[in-house]
């Protein structure tokens, strides 16, 4: 691997001119397809296997002229102080609207709130629902300005009129400033980091080529594959994360090979063949946690995780390629400033603390420099390893605490922030109506081949209305073919209560006596009863997931580390950080702590997809420290130190490397907290926070400690093992057999052959 690799990157260097060619062609053709593209349609929301699902579909065939798929709009009147909507002039105003709204081409119905009893019981609020033929993402611009001009009318008249439903997509704001400060606060980091605008630089660009290529290609096969906007906007988050990180690892040991007194050419080639090696099997490890997530057989889900790690894949492209040929661009100019002009002195800078020590080949021992952070922490630690490993387990394990009072469900119109029309709706829905009005459930009552389905149906009603939780049950309404029925449940509760899933639980719990007495099956669906189908999924799926991602990448960090324990231990440290991660964010999202400093509008019940998802993102970042870290401990052991000096010798060399890294990565997924998108902003706090636990409590703390509590058995593999195992080379054993003076003369040919 670091063979080819160093020879990967010799070449890149030097015919830098044709890479340089061929990844700004890459990223033309993909900037071209996606302007060329058709936009995005409806982003289906399908969960197979679930009985919402089967309800869902049995209507879709039962009630082929009802749009079951199609978008519902729901417009609110309130009537001002001392009104009531029962007044003439506002009877006449909403009975106007609702005509208007009934003009629409792509509109299959509008209800009168005076004919459907859509008037709470102090006629303060009404309501008028409009159905759709299509879906909400493919309405027309026109019947969305339609509905909206139409409620602007109403409103005009001094009654408060908004929308909610999915008729209007709440308009999604990415955060774009947060992104930007969390650019601004990468780059700085690089600065200070590397000492050089230039080193600074190349991280940055390769990243936004990286995102670019991966966002537009996204865009391009939006429409055809269905994608929606929170897959481009992850794939952005991740990828313009370890896109600087895997850029800012090949920039940093350029620098040190540059420092240790190589040429331009070879240092490339060096610094791609040992950090590219550790590059590599970091983006398989975060490539397998993300792709993995096909497992839950959720189809949103599994375009959300391939995304991202198409996204990862192309930034290890990158920093492989694209990263050695722009430093062939850059000269000396990305040593750190006054260092410009040659590799062979060696000065007491902080750079030079981390990056310039000799790794075993090349010039001659320098003259010994004083310890730099990484190097006084490692040996701290290890002075006091038990008390360091108590203190940070103790802690992460105090922060995860939360975790035991997760509640999962999915937002609806009320997590929306108050400023939208959607979110005030939903407001007013469950001031006149109760909060059960913004999540009705629908019975379906699947008569076919029964002797008498309008009695049967009957009996569904009364049983329902026995139940606890029930506010109104609406009748039956069937179809054509009077072989099935429906039936509007309104719950006492919201849709994200524990006690309106309970009450979905109680009306499939009648199926079995239902059909034993009339031989009619009853399925339950709803945007709420899939949510709660969705969450119950999720929840069924994550140890299988787990297991799979962690065997998978445990198998493959035994074949980097050729070490059982130590991936052992990074397994074991990222449980610990992602359920630190889960405990901050019930803190934050669902009991509100600091919700007002990180502009949390409306707390609750943990998106359903959060444990799994961060589960996944996690698990691959914090292989990506992991391998950072101990892969520069393992050359420091094979090439011959003791295993503690191996742990200072890897602290020396990359935990300010490390480090920075963390920062920026938690500056870019940071940086979206501040969307008005809700999963954006989760998924933003929950991944930034757990890279601050990885990072420096995990990888800082609890790795050194553990490896000095294990010497020399940390790096055991039993010799039948170490035998069956193919030899990686991430160390880089391979490259000290290479000469400078006697280096391979016709590269290209033998790239070709490795």
């Amino acid at each position: 691997m670091a063979t080819f690799l160093y020879k990967l990157g010799r070449l890149a260097f030097r015919r830098r001119h044709f890479v340089a060619l061929i990844w700004v062609a890459l990223l033309t053709i993909a900037g071209v397809s996606a302007a060329s593209a058709p936009a995005a349609g409806t982003t289906s929301f399908s969960i197979p296997g679930t009985e919402a699902q089967k309800a869902f579909d049995l209507l879709e065939q039962r009630f082929p002229g009802a749009s079951a798929d199609g978008a519902t709009g729901r417009m609110v009147f309130k009537a001002p102080d001392g009104q009531k909507m029962t007044d003439p002039a506002n009877k006449a105003t909403v009975a106007k609207t609702v005509k208007q709204l009934g003009d629409g081409s792509e509109v299959v119905s509008v209800t009168d709130p005076f004919t459907t009893g859509a008037v709470s019981k102090d006629g303060t609020v009404a309501y008028t629902s409009v159905k759709y033929t299509l879906p909400g993402m493919e309405l027309t611009d026109s019947t969305k300005d339609a509905l909206e001009k139409a409620g602007d009318q109403a409103r005009a008249t001094g009654l408060t009129v908004d929308v909610g439903g999915d008729a209007l997509q709440a308009q999604s704001e990415p955060g774009a400033i947060g992104e930007a400060v969390g650019i601004a606060i990468a780059a700085v980091v690089l600065v200070i980091t590397l000492g050089s605008l230039v080193a600074a630089g190349l991280p940055l660009l390769t990243a936004i080529i990286g995102v670019g290529i991966a966002g537009a290609t996204i865009a391009s096969l939006a429409n055809a594959l269905d994608l929606g906007d929170s897959t481009s906007t992850l794939a952005l988050m991740i990828g313009l994360a370890v896109g600087i990180d895997y850029a800012l690892f090949i920039v940093s040991r350029y620098r040190g090979e540059l420092a240790d007194g190589r040429d331009r050419e070879e240092a490339a080639g060096r610094a791609t063949g040992t950090a590219g090696s550790a590059v590599v099997f970091a983006g398989l490890t975060v490539v397998i946690a993300l792709a993995g997530l096909a497992v839950v057989n959720v189809p949103m889900l599994t375009k959300m995780g391939l995304a991202a790690s198409g996204t990862v894949v192309v930034a290890v492209l990158i920093a492989l390629t694209l990263i050695p040929a722009l430093l062939g661009y850059a000269g000396r100019k990305v040593q750190p400033t006054g260092r410009k002009n040659g590799g062979q002195s060696r000065t007491n800078t902080s750079e030079a603390n981390d990056q310039v020590e000799p790794s075993g080949s090349g010039s001659g021992r320098a003259e010994p420099v004083a310890p730099n952070m990484g190097t006084r922490w490692a040996r701290f630690v290890i002075r006091r390893p038990v008390a360091v490993l108590m203190l940070s387990v103790l802690g992460l394990g105090a922060i995860a605490l939360p975790v035991t009072q997760l509640e999962l469900g999915l937002p609806d119109d009320g997590s929306q922030p108050t400023s939208t029309t959607q979110r005030r709706a939903y407001d007013l829905l469950s001031e006149g109506f109760g909060p059960g009005f913004n999540g009705p459930l629908i019975a379906v009552y699947d008569a076919r081949g029964t002797a008498d389905p309008q009695a049967g149906v009957d009996k569904l009603a009364e049983r329902i209305k026995s139940l606890k939780d029930v506010v109104t049950v609406a009748p039956a309404q069937f179809n054509k073919a009077g072989d099935t029925a429906t039936i509007t449940v309104i719950p006492d509760s919201k849709p994200s209560s524990t006690q309106t899933e309970d009450l979905v639980h109680a009306i499939r719990g009648q199926s079995a006596d239902v059909k034993a007495e009339t031989g009619a099956t009853v399925l339950v669906t709803g945007t709420t009863a899939m949510n709660i189908d969705f969450s119950q999924k999720l929840n069924d799926a994550l140890i299988p997931y787990l297991g799979l991602v962690v065997g998978l990448a445990f198998l493959l960090l035994i074949l980097v580390f050729r070490s059982i324990l130590v991936p052992l231990k990074a397994a074991l440290g990222f449980l610990l950080s992602v359920l630190a991660a889960l405990g901050a964010v019930v803190a934050v999202f669902q009991w509100g702590w600091l919700s007002g400093l990180l502009g949390v509008e409306e707390t609750g019940p943990i998106m359903s997809m959060v444990p799994i998802f961060m589960v996944g993102v996690v698990f691959g970042l914090a292989m990506d420290y992991e391998v950072f870290l101990v892969t520069r401990m393992r050359e420091a052991y094979v090439h011959g130190e003791s295993p503690s000096n191996a742990v200072v010798t890897g602290f020396k060399h990359s935990a300010r490397v490390v480090v920075a890294a963390a920062i920026i990565m938690m500056a870019v997924f940071g940086g979206f907290i501040s969307s008005s998108e809700s999963m954006i902003k989760l998924f933003g706090f929950g991944l930034a926070i757990a890279v601050f636990f990885d990072a420096f409590v995990v990888r800082m703390a609890i790795v050194p400690a553990v490896l000095a509590l294990l010497g020399k058995r940390a790096w055991w593999l039993p010799k039948w093992l170490d035998r069956v195992l193919p030899n990686v080379d991430v160390e880089g054993e391979g490259l000290r057999a290479l000469d400078d003076d006697n280096r391979p003369k016709d590269e290209d040919r033998e790239l070709v052959q490795v």
